[in-house]
């Protein structure tokens, strides 16, 4: 099937919209690729040396500057790379993932951690398989210190012999493996128990990350992933029926390469896929779809991103999609033609939307179905952002041909008349932001 990704439709369906700075999209053959540069560098050993120290001298206004810049930086990066995308359906399948993998910067060790974790655990990993991206999501240390893996410590490692000597009570923290089953893999009805949470968060213990040490300069490996045997549970373990007898980290390696490829793990992936591009309630056909080429390909991501751009049902009519708040925000500004932004707007305004930049409230992340974001007081707060965002960037096109040119064909006479008759030009484009052309894809 020949894939027109210049076309309006499939632009809003898989991108951010088309934005008035490129109107004139090449066709792109393999949309899911990288459109642009996206090279980013987090300076992450230093960064982490830095606040550790800071940590440690007890520099509060250090810790809150260190962290706040290595935030802000993300933040300005990742909304660059999302409104000068041509298309943007990589940008979005970013987003999706890095929400999938969900962390919170509740935490201040989160937020320091954040734009790493999704540049070099996310981004790179999207065109991968899917085990190569489970790895490198639950391996990195903003995911490590979300769910407090490290203080997950078998009870009858050495680590814990040593500190039951000293008067110490160490034990399991379950969190990761029991997000990894119902979040990231199997699914809530993924056929496992509690005792199979228990058993993984056993195979889980020494899991960890390289923090700088004492006396030296030598940053380079700070950051990284680290397996501690003396952290690690004792013995074999019984996981869904099997027994995994592997000593050290070829435990819980055997362990999440078995549920990477699992069948349920499949339909998870796949019922979530076409939840967020094509409709609410996922086609059934399209989700089998989407599970049939997860198992077929070894859960190569990019056979399914395929599937996807060649349903039918991502570009019927009847499956529309209303836009999360970052998705709207996002669109709006490219409608409008804003090509860079900075990060205290871009924070101020999703805060006020209500969807925070990796800011959960839970590990499953941020819904992305409409009954989650259309109540009437966020709708109001989507207007009132409209209105601050025409003002500051007000473009010099007049409303009714920037309606035309993004919107083509897919414009109601209705919006067009209530654009056309609106009393100012600020008017006109805040109206056309909030219209449903904009507010669904």
């Amino acid at each position: 099937m020949s894939i027109n990704t210049q076309g309006i439709s499939f632009i809003k369906r898989f991108g951010y919209g088309k934005s008035l700075n490129n109107l004139n999209v090449g066709n792109i053959t393999k949309p899911y690729m990288p459109e642009i540069d996206e090279s980013y560098s987090s300076g992450l050993p230093n960064m982490i040396a830095d606040y550790l120290a800071a940590q440690k001298s007890k520099d509060k206004d250090m810790i809150g500057e260190i962290v706040k810049t290595s935030f802000g930086n993300f933040i300005s990066k990742r909304v660059n790379l999302a409104l000068n995308a041509p298309i943007g359906f990589h940008e979005r399948l970013v987003h999706f993932w890095s929400n999938h993998f969900a962390i919170s910067v509740d935490k201040r060790i989160v937020t320091l951690l954040a734009g790493d974790y999704e540049f070099s655990a996310i981004r790179p990993n999207i065109n991968s398989n899917f085990h190569q991206l489970l790895m490198a999501a639950i391996t990195h240390p903003a995911m490590l210190e979300y769910l407090d893996q490290e203080k997950s410590i078998g009870p009858d490692s050495i680590a814990a012999g040593r500190a039951a000597q000293k008067g110490k009570k160490i034990g399991l923290n379950e969190n990761l493996a029991r997000e990894i089953l119902e979040l990231h893999t199997l699914g809530v009805d993924g056929g496992y128990s509690q005792k199979d949470v228990t058993e993984f968060a056993k195979a889980l213990t020494g899991f960890a990350y390289i923090k700088p040490k004492q006396d030296t300069l030598d940053f380079s490996n700070v950051g990284n992933f680290i397996f501690i045997p003396q952290w690690h549970q004792k013995g074999s373990v019984v996981f869904m029926g099997r027994e995994y007898s592997q000593n050290g980290y070829s435990q819980p390696d055997a362990i999440i390469k078995y549920i990477s490829t699992h069948p349920a793990t499949a339909k998870h992936i796949a019922t979530k896929l076409a939840r967020h591009f094509c409709a609410d309630d996922p086609p059934p056909a399209l989700v089998e779809r989407l599970k049939s080429a997860f198992l077929a390909s070894n859960g190569d991501l990019n056979q399914l991103y395929e599937v996807l751009l060649n349903s039918p049902e991502c570009l019927d009519a009847k499956n529309t999609k209303f836009k999360t708040p970052w998705d709207w925000f996002i669109s709006s500004l490219r409608v409008i033609g804003v090509a860079d932004m900075d990060a205290r707007l871009i924070n101020r305004a999703m805060k006020t939307l209500g969807q925070e930049i990796l800011k959960p409230e839970a590990p499953k992340g941020y819904d992305d179905i409409q009954s989650a974001w259309a109540a009437p007081d966020a709708i109001e707060k989507r207007a009132e952002i409209s209105s601050l965002m025409v003002a500051k960037f007000m473009p010099q096109a007049a409303p009714i041909d920037i309606a035309n040119e993004i919107f083509g064909d897919t414009l109601s006479e209705n919006t067009l008349k209530i654009v056309s008759r609106a009393e100012s030009k600020q008017s006109a484009l805040s109206l056309l932001l909030i219209s449903p052309e904009n507010m669904r894809r």
